[in-house]
């Protein structure tokens, strides 16, 4: 794919993904009957909020732990992320304690009240797994995240299933994303203290102060840039859940759940270790290439089955997750455009903080959440059948605008490809043919074999 290095250690992180993702997957057609539309319905506000809250949580002290050359320097980084963590989640625990009603009024789900004290722990664990695993990833101990995401699949699907089992509807599926979010911060916790127990001695008042002031701009423009990213995207779900009648937002998050896949087995791999190099190759005066590299490599491996997915979800999707779900196999058609354009320039966004343009990335965000929720927001006061439908193309377009200020920050040149973009793009095309003959053969079959009209 690249160089034998960045192959090797992306090899790692996909593995492990994969695994993770695999055992996350094949649970799914048992979870769609445990629970219903609605019962997703309740966590996807849940999780929405959390993604809300613990992308910020750190202040983005985390993303930079990778930068630094002094591994103390990247040590009082990890402790100012962690810091963040706890402080930030003890913050909103408060309101939480004394406005459930209100907050869970605010989010449009009254369900979600008898819940919302397990938000600022999910925060927590959620972003201090995050700081943990970038100091990981400096320490190139991929392996080791690896398992860690086998460990939270394993974890998180396990809880909902027996959760599940019992009767516990929602809070099942909420206590299950809880589980996720805290396995595996034992063993990257563990690592940390057994490897690198002396830089511990290296944290200071002093020695923090100077790090903060040092890395100031992270926590001036990442955050916000981070807040207005996870808002943009997640808000509209939380507006989806309260505009729509039925289980709307429970059909949004199983399509996102399987379009996530290859977001997350491919694209989170490959942006862990594309942060990893890239400010070396930018020091050498390569990263124009390099990031073109990345880019034809993530074109060859994830565009043609995100595709395939997209043609064939509308048909396959009432047979694998039960009648119920039709629906979300008609958003996945829907997003499959949008989270093309994601899958490529999610990796590569770090490029923004490499170069220090966390400005150019703060607007591009606040500008994507405006445009975003104001798609939303438009369509349920004039078009109130079609709000899924504009916040899809709402995406598409964000995303497209995205990927192209990449291209100019990394200067990326068309000759950076060679012919390595029709290989690529000759390799879709034959993934939209498979996707077409094998939903000819599901709309042919179906009714004889599942008794499906």
């Amino acid at each position: 794919m690249f160089r034998s290095g960045f192959f090797r250690s992306a090899s790692l992180l996909v593995g492990g993904t994969a695994i993770a993702q695999g055992l996350s997957l094949l649970a799914l057609p048992l979870l769609t009957r445990l629970y219903g539309p609605s019962d997703f319905s309740v966590l996807a506000v849940y999780a929405s909020a959390l993604g809300i809250v613990s992308a910020a949580a750190c202040l983005r002290f985390e993303i930079a732990i990778p930068l630094p050359l002094k591994d103390r320097d990247a040590i009082n980084l990890l402790a100012l992320a962690l810091g963040s963590s706890a402080t930030i989640s003890l913050l909103i625990a408060l309101p939480i304690a004394i406005f459930p009603y209100e907050i869970a009024k605010f989010f449009a789900s009254p369900q979600l009240e008898a819940y919302l004290w397990l938000l600022p722990v999910g925060v927590w664990l959620s972003s201090s797994y995050s700081a943990l695993q970038f100091w990981a990833t400096r320490k190139k101990k991929f392996g080791l995240i690896s398992r860690t995401r086998i460990s939270q699949a394993i974890g998180g699907v396990g809880a909902q299933v027996g959760l599940g089992l019992c009767g516990l509807n929602s809070l099942g599926l909420i206590l299950g994303q809880l589980v996720n979010n805290c396995a595996g911060i034992f063993g990257l916790t563990r690592q940390v203290y057994k490897t690198d127990r002396r830089l511990l001695c290296t944290i200071g008042r002093q020695q923090l102060a100077r790090t903060f002031k040092e890395y100031e701009r992270f926590p001036k423009y990442s955050t916000l840039e981070s807040l207005a990213n996870s808002t943009g995207i997640q808000l509209p779900i939380i507006l989806i859940a309260g505009f729509s009648i039925g289980g709307e937002a429970g059909y949004l998050m199983l399509a996102s759940r399987i379009m996530a896949a290859p977001l997350t087995l491919i694209g989170g791999a490959v942006s862990q270790v594309y942060l990893s190099q890239a400010p070396e190759e930018l020091r050498n005066g390569n990263l124009g290439a390099f990031t073109a590299k990345v880019l034809s490599g993530l074109m060859r491996t994830g565009v043609g089955p995100l595709v395939f997915i997209g043609v064939i979800s509308p048909t396959l999707f009432p047979i694998v997750f039960g009648e119920n779900w039709q629906r979300a196999g008609e958003m996945v058609a829907w997003m499959t455009p949008w989270f093309l354009l994601q899958f490529l320039s999610s990796p590569l966004s770090m490029v923004l903080h490499i170069t220090q343009n966390q400005r150019l990335a703060l607007g591009l965000q606040i500008g994507g959440l405006l445009f975003r929720v104001g798609s939303v927001l438009l369509a349920a006061y004039w078009v109130k059948n079609f709000i899924f439908e504009f916040y899809a193309i709402s995406g598409l377009v964000f995303y497209l605008i995205y990927i192209l200020v990449i291209g100019c920050i990394s200067k990326v040149r068309l000759q950076h490809f060679n012919k390595g973009l029709v290989v690529n793009l000759s390799i879709v095309a034959g993934w939209v043919f498979i996707g077409i003959i094998v939903k000819y053969v599901i709309d042919y079959s179906a009714p004889l074999l599942f008794g499906l009209s």
